[in-house]
């Protein structure tokens, strides 16, 4: 496919069968191939929402399809040109730096089987940040064996590198857990509909009680340019490993059964058949975790500040890979008044007033 078309049209499709006749305000068009992907939609006189419609050319049908992902507020224009056929690169125009590049995926890997799933149209919105995109990193364990302890250090030597991943469950808060910072705390019939709804990464049953990591709630620690961090189960790694996402697997292993039981019971935080279902959980996860091929790495946490180097090591963050933190990710400052097009494998961003562009001066 050549340059796809992206431009700027009012009731573009007011005539063409499946479209609403009626429909008004300002839309984007582009097509990659039997597909014309159209979004954009008059929210009011001065702004724009992004709402998306698929027309296929194939069949003459629209299609309203489901919209995944954390959706771009409305804004005062849009520019579009695709991306290597599987996703389309949108310009918000009069948006703040850090919200004027965003991404539509209409044919990616995690696209495609959320199709499969949904059995219907589907496509995704995530974020677009200037910055270091490095591979996210799963870390599971049995529970007590000090994964979150682990990611606690991460997050206070380097701030500004990683963003931790907060999971959903239906089980009760423990004492000092907050909602939206240990977990989001969730109930059971809320996540059921959303798991329904293609909203989830990936998700398992564990100790009676759903746990799962949100596509949103992985976004938005990408969006802020920081390597993500997943805390989950092995049901959870296993789930992910099959997906889309490219990631480092690393399973944290305790020194031994006994000790495992020592570090629960000195929680206090269970009753002593939810410390021997925890148990013999652990039992089959370290089974899984030793032996399934999941695991990039197997870690023992027999020492804490032993386990926590090892850890840095294989993130590459031992010796002077560690004194250097990365600055937080800027935004682009563009122009309300500029275009995109796409020239082989270069954006042209073209800003500037119409004069400027007749000459050429501004490209």
């Amino acid at each position: 496919m050549g340059e796809a078309p992206a431009f700027v049209v009012d009731d573009l499709l007011q005539n063409q069968d499946g479209f609403d006749s009626k429909s008004k305000g300002c839309k984007i068009t582009t097509t990659i191939g039997d597909k014309t992907y159209v979004i954009g939609g008059e929210n009011d006189e001065s702004t724009l929402s992004l709402e998306v419609q698929i027309f296929d050319k194939a069949t003459g049908n629209c299609a309203t399809p489901i919209v995944l992902g954390a959706k771009p507020s409305s804004c005062k224009g849009l520019s579009a040109v695709s991306l290597n056929d599987d996703r389309i690169l949108i310009v918000k125009k009069g948006s703040t730096p850090d919200d004027c590049i965003w991404f539509l995926e209409v044919d990616t890997r995690f696209v495609r089987e959320q199709k499969k799933i949904q059995g219907t149209d589907v496509v995704a919105w995530s974020r677009g940040a200037r910055g270091y995109a490095e591979k996210p990193v799963v870390i599971s364990g049995p529970s007590g064996v000090g994964k979150g302890t682990l990611i606690s250090m991460l997050m206070k030597e380097f701030p500004s590198m990683f963003g931790f991943s907060v999971s959903h469950t239906t089980r009760a808060p423990r004492c000092m857990e907050k909602d939206g910072v240990h977990y989001h705390f969730t109930e059971r019939s809320v996540m059921e509909k959303e798991l329904k709804d293609g909203k989830f990464l990936e998700h398992a049953l564990v100790h009676g009680n759903l746990y799962g990591t949100s596509i949103e709630a992985v976004e938005a620690v990408t969006d802020t340019g920081k390597r993500c961090i997943l805390d989950i189960d092995v049901q959870g790694a296993r789930s992910v490993k099959a997906s889309s996402l490219e990631a480092i697997f690393i399973f944290i292993c305790p020194p031994s059964m006994e000790e495992l039981e020592t570090r629960l019971r000195s929680r206090g935080t269970e009753t002593e058949e939810q410390i021997l279902k925890r148990l013999q959980n652990a039992k089959k996860e370290m089974e899984q975790g030793q032996s399934s091929g999941i695991f990039d790495h197997i870690l023992y946490n027999d020492n804490l500040d032993e386990c926590y180097e090892s850890l840095k090591k294989l993130l590459g963050l031992d010796g002077a890979a560690a004194a250097t933190q990365r600055s937080a990710p800027q935004g682009i400052d563009l122009p309300a008044d500029h275009s995109v097009s796409k020239m082989d494998n270069k954006i042209i961003i073209n800003c500037g007033t119409a004069e400027l562009k007749k000459a050429s001066k501004n490209l």
